[in-house]
Protein backbone atom coordinates (compact mmCIF):
# COMPACT_ATOMS: atom_id res chain seq x y z
CA UNK A 1 0.00 0.00 0.00
CA UNK A 2 1.04 3.48 -0.96
CA UNK A 3 0.10 6.14 1.72
CA UNK A 4 -0.74 9.46 -1.15
CA UNK A 5 -2.56 12.68 -0.68
CA UNK A 6 -4.96 14.31 -3.14
CA UNK A 7 -6.39 17.86 -3.17
CA UNK A 8 -9.01 18.87 -5.60
CA UNK A 9 -9.40 22.90 -5.42
CA UNK A 10 -12.54 23.88 -7.47
CA UNK A 11 -14.46 26.93 -7.64
CA UNK A 12 -16.58 26.50 -4.64
CA UNK A 13 -14.72 24.19 -2.51
CA UNK A 14 -11.45 22.16 -1.78
CA UNK A 15 -11.27 19.05 -1.13
CA UNK A 16 -8.80 16.46 0.57
CA UNK A 17 -8.00 12.90 0.39
CA UNK A 18 -4.94 10.97 2.63
CA UNK A 19 -5.69 7.38 1.27
CA UNK A 20 -3.46 3.69 0.85
CA UNK A 21 -3.68 3.02 -2.39
CA UNK A 22 -3.20 -0.77 -3.26
CA UNK A 23 -0.85 -0.19 -6.84
CA UNK A 24 -1.82 -3.97 -7.76
CA UNK A 25 -5.43 -3.95 -7.51
CA UNK A 26 -6.29 0.19 -7.29
CA UNK A 27 -8.23 -0.23 -3.98
CA UNK A 28 -8.69 2.87 -2.28
CA UNK A 29 -8.47 3.10 1.32
CA UNK A 30 -9.86 6.35 3.03
CA UNK A 31 -7.61 7.77 5.96
CA UNK A 32 -8.88 11.48 5.69
CA UNK A 33 -11.91 12.96 3.47
CA UNK A 34 -12.80 16.54 3.51
CA UNK A 35 -14.43 19.51 2.17
CA UNK A 36 -14.32 23.00 2.99
CA UNK A 37 -16.22 25.94 1.10
CA UNK A 38 -13.81 28.29 0.10
CA UNK A 39 -15.99 29.93 -3.35
CA UNK A 40 -12.66 30.41 -4.93
CA UNK A 41 -14.65 31.61 -8.09
CA UNK A 42 -16.57 34.54 -6.29
CA UNK A 43 -16.96 36.67 -8.99
CA UNK A 44 -14.21 35.55 -11.59
CA UNK A 45 -17.33 34.78 -14.62
CA UNK A 46 -17.33 39.05 -13.79
CA UNK A 47 -14.02 40.05 -13.22
CA UNK A 48 -11.53 37.24 -14.76
CA UNK A 49 -9.50 37.50 -11.15
CA UNK A 50 -9.10 35.60 -7.77
CA UNK A 51 -10.47 37.64 -5.35
CA UNK A 52 -8.11 38.59 -2.09
CA UNK A 53 -10.79 37.32 0.23
CA UNK A 54 -11.59 34.15 -1.94
CA UNK A 55 -7.43 33.74 -1.86
CA UNK A 56 -7.34 34.12 1.75
CA UNK A 57 -9.78 31.55 2.58
CA UNK A 58 -8.47 28.94 0.00
CA UNK A 59 -5.08 29.57 1.48
CA UNK A 60 -6.56 29.25 5.32
CA UNK A 61 -7.81 25.69 4.17
CA UNK A 62 -4.47 24.73 2.60
CA UNK A 63 -2.55 24.90 6.15
CA UNK A 64 -5.64 23.04 7.48
CA UNK A 65 -4.64 20.23 4.80
CA UNK A 66 -0.49 20.95 5.36
CA UNK A 67 -1.03 19.70 8.94
CA UNK A 68 -3.29 16.53 8.24
CA UNK A 69 -1.11 15.74 5.59
CA UNK A 70 1.78 15.78 7.83
CA UNK A 71 -0.12 14.11 10.21
CA UNK A 72 -0.44 11.18 8.34
CA UNK A 73 2.71 11.21 6.43
CA UNK A 74 1.63 10.85 3.16
CA UNK A 75 4.25 9.84 0.88
CA UNK A 76 2.95 11.58 -2.00
CA UNK A 77 1.34 14.47 -2.72
CA UNK A 78 -0.66 16.13 -5.72
CA UNK A 79 -2.69 19.34 -5.45
CA UNK A 80 -5.29 19.81 -8.56
CA UNK A 81 -7.06 22.95 -9.39
CA UNK A 82 -9.96 23.20 -11.60
CA UNK A 83 -12.19 25.70 -13.29
CA UNK A 84 -12.33 29.17 -11.58
CA UNK A 85 -7.95 28.93 -11.32
CA UNK A 86 -8.29 28.11 -15.37
CA UNK A 87 -9.79 31.42 -15.61
CA UNK A 88 -8.29 33.87 -13.75
CA UNK A 89 -5.42 36.46 -14.62
CA UNK A 90 -4.25 36.28 -11.59
CA UNK A 91 -3.67 32.50 -10.87
CA UNK A 92 -0.34 32.95 -10.70
CA UNK A 93 -0.83 34.52 -6.74
CA UNK A 94 -2.62 31.10 -5.97
CA UNK A 95 0.29 28.95 -7.10
CA UNK A 96 2.45 30.83 -5.00
CA UNK A 97 0.35 31.11 -1.92
CA UNK A 98 0.01 26.77 -2.40
CA UNK A 99 3.49 26.16 -2.75
CA UNK A 100 4.59 28.13 0.57
CA UNK A 101 2.28 26.22 2.03
CA UNK A 102 1.73 22.85 0.98
CA UNK A 103 5.53 22.50 -0.70
CA UNK A 104 3.87 21.47 -4.33
CA UNK A 105 2.57 23.27 -7.71
CA UNK A 106 -1.06 22.96 -7.51
CA UNK A 107 -1.20 21.64 -11.73
CA UNK A 108 -4.46 24.08 -13.14
CA UNK A 109 -5.37 21.28 -15.13
CA UNK A 110 -7.78 21.34 -18.63
CA UNK A 111 -11.22 20.29 -18.79
CA UNK A 112 -10.47 17.18 -20.49
CA UNK A 113 -8.09 16.51 -17.88
CA UNK A 114 -10.29 17.03 -14.45
CA UNK A 115 -12.86 14.55 -16.23
CA UNK A 116 -10.36 12.02 -17.11
CA UNK A 117 -9.68 11.84 -12.97
CA UNK A 118 -13.75 12.20 -12.66
CA UNK A 119 -14.26 8.99 -14.91
CA UNK A 120 -11.65 7.27 -13.41
CA UNK A 121 -12.76 8.06 -9.79
CA UNK A 122 -16.25 7.29 -10.04
CA UNK A 123 -15.90 4.04 -11.99
CA UNK A 124 -12.81 2.31 -10.56
CA UNK A 125 -15.23 0.07 -8.03
CA UNK A 126 -18.46 0.01 -10.55
CA UNK A 127 -16.59 -1.64 -13.17
CA UNK A 128 -18.44 -4.68 -12.39
CA UNK A 129 -21.78 -3.49 -10.96
CA UNK A 130 -23.32 -2.64 -13.90
CA UNK A 131 -23.72 -3.31 -17.56
CA UNK A 132 -22.68 -1.24 -21.11
CA UNK A 133 -21.20 2.38 -21.08
CA UNK A 134 -21.45 4.92 -17.89
CA UNK A 135 -22.16 8.41 -18.41
CA UNK A 136 -19.92 10.19 -15.53
CA UNK A 137 -21.17 13.78 -15.21
CA UNK A 138 -19.36 16.00 -12.83
CA UNK A 139 -21.42 19.29 -11.60
CA UNK A 140 -18.78 21.68 -10.45
CA UNK A 141 -18.96 25.11 -9.24
CA UNK A 142 -17.73 26.45 -12.41
CA UNK A 143 -18.05 23.89 -15.12
CA UNK A 144 -19.59 20.61 -15.51
CA UNK A 145 -17.65 17.35 -16.91
CA UNK A 146 -19.30 15.05 -19.17
CA UNK A 147 -17.59 11.56 -19.65
CA UNK A 148 -18.57 8.50 -21.78
CA UNK A 149 -17.20 5.27 -21.12
CA UNK A 150 -16.25 1.71 -19.58
CA UNK A 151 -13.12 0.92 -18.34
CA UNK A 152 -11.34 3.86 -19.69
CA UNK A 153 -13.16 7.40 -20.95
CA UNK A 154 -13.28 7.28 -24.49
CA UNK A 155 -15.00 10.85 -24.69
CA UNK A 156 -15.02 13.44 -22.61
CA UNK A 157 -16.14 17.75 -22.46
CA UNK A 158 -15.94 20.38 -20.11
CA UNK A 159 -18.55 23.10 -20.74
CA UNK A 160 -19.03 26.19 -18.77
CA UNK A 161 -22.45 25.54 -16.54
CA UNK A 162 -21.11 25.53 -13.01
CA UNK A 163 -23.41 25.79 -10.12
CA UNK A 164 -21.85 28.95 -8.95
CA UNK A 165 -21.12 30.26 -12.57
CA UNK A 166 -25.39 30.39 -13.17
CA UNK A 167 -25.91 31.61 -10.01
CA UNK A 168 -23.67 34.20 -9.68
CA UNK A 169 -24.81 35.12 -13.66
CA UNK A 170 -28.33 35.12 -13.55
CA UNK A 171 -29.94 34.90 -10.01
CA UNK A 172 -31.14 38.55 -8.10
CA UNK A 173 -34.24 37.19 -6.42
CA UNK A 174 -34.99 34.86 -3.17
CA UNK A 175 -36.47 32.71 -4.61
CA UNK A 176 -35.29 32.85 -8.60
CA UNK A 177 -38.13 34.53 -10.47
CA UNK A 178 -39.49 32.41 -13.69
CA UNK A 179 -37.33 34.67 -15.57
CA UNK A 180 -34.13 33.89 -13.87
CA UNK A 181 -34.71 30.25 -13.83
CA UNK A 182 -35.51 30.60 -17.61
CA UNK A 183 -32.07 32.06 -18.34
CA UNK A 184 -30.35 29.75 -16.45
CA UNK A 185 -32.18 26.54 -18.10
CA UNK A 186 -31.46 28.49 -21.63
CA UNK A 187 -27.20 28.11 -20.50
CA UNK A 188 -27.72 24.89 -19.57
CA UNK A 189 -28.92 23.70 -22.94
CA UNK A 190 -26.61 25.45 -24.38
CA UNK A 191 -24.05 23.72 -22.94
CA UNK A 192 -25.67 20.40 -23.21
CA UNK A 193 -25.80 21.50 -27.22
CA UNK A 194 -22.08 21.85 -27.00
CA UNK A 195 -21.14 18.92 -24.99
CA UNK A 196 -23.33 16.45 -27.38
CA UNK A 197 -20.84 17.85 -30.05
CA UNK A 198 -18.02 15.43 -28.54
CA UNK A 199 -19.39 13.52 -26.06
CA UNK A 200 -22.72 11.05 -27.30
CA UNK A 201 -24.82 11.84 -24.18
CA UNK A 202 -27.70 9.25 -25.34
CA UNK A 203 -25.88 6.10 -25.63
CA UNK A 204 -24.70 5.35 -22.14
CA UNK A 205 -26.48 2.99 -19.87
CA UNK A 206 -25.75 3.97 -16.59
CA UNK A 207 -25.79 8.10 -15.53
CA UNK A 208 -23.00 8.26 -12.50
CA UNK A 209 -23.67 11.83 -10.65
CA UNK A 210 -20.96 13.30 -8.98
CA UNK A 211 -20.13 16.47 -6.76
CA UNK A 212 -21.98 18.47 -4.32
CA UNK A 213 -25.41 19.70 -5.84
CA UNK A 214 -26.01 15.41 -6.63
CA UNK A 215 -25.17 14.65 -3.39
CA UNK A 216 -27.20 17.16 -1.93
CA UNK A 217 -30.27 16.49 -4.18
CA UNK A 218 -29.62 12.87 -3.30
CA UNK A 219 -29.95 13.16 0.41
CA UNK A 220 -33.04 15.50 0.13
CA UNK A 221 -34.68 12.50 -1.86
CA UNK A 222 -33.55 10.04 0.53
CA UNK A 223 -35.22 11.56 3.51
CA UNK A 224 -32.15 11.78 5.57
CA UNK A 225 -32.20 14.13 8.51
CA UNK A 226 -28.09 14.37 8.54
CA UNK A 227 -25.80 14.10 5.94
CA UNK A 228 -24.64 10.39 5.54
CA UNK A 229 -22.05 9.92 3.04
CA UNK A 230 -22.37 6.11 2.84
CA UNK A 231 -26.36 5.90 2.80
CA UNK A 232 -25.89 8.55 -0.41
CA UNK A 233 -23.17 6.71 -1.80
CA UNK A 234 -24.43 4.39 -4.83
CA UNK A 235 -27.61 5.49 -4.15
CA UNK A 236 -30.04 5.36 -7.26
CA UNK A 237 -32.41 8.22 -7.39
CA UNK A 238 -35.18 8.08 -9.87
CA UNK A 239 -35.80 11.28 -12.34
CA UNK A 240 -38.79 12.09 -10.30
CA UNK A 241 -37.39 12.46 -7.33
CA UNK A 242 -35.11 14.96 -8.38
CA UNK A 243 -38.06 16.62 -10.51
CA UNK A 244 -39.93 16.88 -7.14
CA UNK A 245 -36.48 17.73 -5.26
CA UNK A 246 -35.39 20.74 -7.72
CA UNK A 247 -39.32 21.70 -7.89
CA UNK A 248 -38.84 22.25 -3.71
CA UNK A 249 -36.17 24.39 -4.08
CA UNK A 250 -36.99 26.70 -6.69
CA UNK A 251 -39.93 27.23 -4.67
CA UNK A 252 -37.67 27.55 -1.19
CA UNK A 253 -36.04 31.20 0.25
CA UNK A 254 -32.32 30.87 0.92
CA UNK A 255 -33.55 30.86 4.98
CA UNK A 256 -35.78 27.60 3.61
CA UNK A 257 -32.85 25.90 2.51
CA UNK A 258 -30.93 26.46 4.49
CA UNK A 259 -32.96 24.99 6.93
CA UNK A 260 -32.74 21.55 5.03
CA UNK A 261 -30.85 19.40 7.53
CA UNK A 262 -28.82 17.86 4.88
CA UNK A 263 -27.66 21.31 3.50
CA UNK A 264 -24.25 22.50 3.53
CA UNK A 265 -24.18 25.89 4.78
CA UNK A 266 -21.69 27.36 1.41
CA UNK A 267 -24.35 24.99 -0.84
CA UNK A 268 -27.51 26.98 0.29
CA UNK A 269 -27.21 30.13 -2.25
CA UNK A 270 -25.96 27.70 -5.37
CA UNK A 271 -27.97 24.26 -4.89
CA UNK A 272 -30.73 25.49 -6.96
CA UNK A 273 -28.49 25.92 -9.89
CA UNK A 274 -26.86 22.59 -9.47
CA UNK A 275 -30.66 21.15 -9.24
CA UNK A 276 -31.22 22.19 -12.78
CA UNK A 277 -28.28 20.88 -14.35
CA UNK A 278 -28.72 17.83 -13.03
CA UNK A 279 -32.82 17.66 -13.85
CA UNK A 280 -31.80 19.00 -17.51
CA UNK A 281 -28.99 16.40 -18.16
CA UNK A 282 -31.31 13.48 -16.85
CA UNK A 283 -34.44 14.96 -19.44
CA UNK A 284 -31.15 15.35 -22.23
CA UNK A 285 -30.11 11.87 -21.93
CA UNK A 286 -33.71 10.27 -21.15
CA UNK A 287 -32.02 8.69 -17.92
CA UNK A 288 -34.43 6.94 -15.83
CA UNK A 289 -32.41 7.43 -12.80
CA UNK A 290 -28.81 8.59 -11.96
CA UNK A 291 -26.88 6.32 -9.75
CA UNK A 292 -24.72 8.75 -6.88
CA UNK A 293 -20.90 8.28 -6.03
CA UNK A 294 -19.25 9.97 -3.22
CA UNK A 295 -16.03 8.73 -5.20
CA UNK A 296 -15.06 10.99 -8.02
CA UNK A 297 -11.82 13.46 -8.96
CA UNK A 298 -10.08 13.05 -5.45
CA UNK A 299 -9.97 9.10 -5.47
CA UNK A 300 -8.74 9.90 -9.75
CA UNK A 301 -5.99 11.94 -8.34
CA UNK A 302 -5.05 9.73 -5.72
CA UNK A 303 -5.01 6.84 -8.33
CA UNK A 304 -3.35 8.50 -10.40
CA UNK A 305 -0.16 8.81 -7.96
CA UNK A 306 0.58 5.20 -7.66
Amino acid sequence: MTRVAAVDCGTNSIRLLVADVDPATGEVTDLDRRMTIVRLGQDVDRTGRLAPEALERTFAACREYAAVVEEYGAKRLRFVATSASRDAENRDDFVRGVVDILGVEPEVISGDQEAEFSFTGATNELEHSFGGEYLVVDIGGGSTEFVVGRTHARAARSVDIGCVRLTERHVRSDPPSAAEVAAIRADIEAALDLAEESVPLREAETLVGLAGSVTTVAAIALGLTAYDSAAIHRSRISYEQVAEVTERLLAATHDERAAVPVMHPGRVDVIVAGALVLRAVMERTGAREVVVSEHDILDGIALSLV
